[in-house]
């Protein structure tokens, strides 16, 4: 999908307080970020930041790391953030895949894959972020006790996810391909695709990961 140009986006971020500056600064130091020892949940390609910040409203007690690589997207949740701030969240600008290189080892509880890029072509299977090339940094980066929750509303990302998954050593702790259709939707916190997508009658996945 083709992003809409944002012109303003670099020079907003840059100047925001909410937007997390050189981010690898923190890797292994997040609670000296935030100034507490709670738990740190991190989503990643968070879009306009409906979600983590749902979450960080609702969840006071834990502290999360919205991570986003495209500019124009991530100034949305900076807009949002500079209306109502919200001590508990980061907004991470970070173009790159390592997550290793800005979060440190066994330092995050938990993390959020929602509504993630399928690439359903097979030549581009390596850059989903259930793909064994990901596994393996979030066994990393995550605390032992530490879980992997995914959404989507794409079953052949969730297939493949699930199928990832076990290969990569992992246990599928809970799934279910009609979340607002279960009784597990209660409490569920939609993101902006989410609700779309629901909306329009498409049925969303869920997973949750541990070891």
């Amino acid at each position: 999908m083709r992003l809409k140009n944002v012109p303003r986006a670099a020079e907003t971020i840059e100047k925001s307080k909410y937007a997390v500056k050189e981010p690898e600064r923190f890797k292994g130091r997040w609670s000296e970020f935030f100034g507490n020892g709670n738990p740190i949940h991190v989503e990643l390609g968070m879009g306009k930041g409906r979600f983590v910040m749902d979450m960080a409203r609702l969840n006071p007690q834990i502290n999360f790391i919205g991570i986003e690589r495209q500019k124009s997207v991530l100034v949305r949740a900076v807009d949002k953030m500079e209306e109502e701030p919200l001590a508990n969240v980061a907004l991470v600008l970070y173009e790159g895949d390592d997550i290793e290189e800005i979060l440190g080892e066994h330092e995050i509880d938990k993390i959020y894959l929602n509504f993630s890029d399928p690439w359903p072509k097979d030549r581009h299977a390596k850059r989903r972020l259930t793909s064994d090339r990901f596994f393996p940094r979030y066994d990393h980066v995550l605390k032992k006790e530490g879980t992997i929750e995914q959404k989507t509303d794409n079953i052949g990302l969730f297939a493949y996810s699930l199928e990832s998954a076990v290969a990569c050593g992992w246990k599928i702790l809970f799934q279910t391909e009609d979340l607002h259709g279960s009784p597990y939707v209660e409490g569920n916190v939609m993101t902006e695709y989410e609700e779309k997508f629901s909306a329009n009658g498409n049925k969303i996945c869920k997973a949750i990961y541990g070891r």
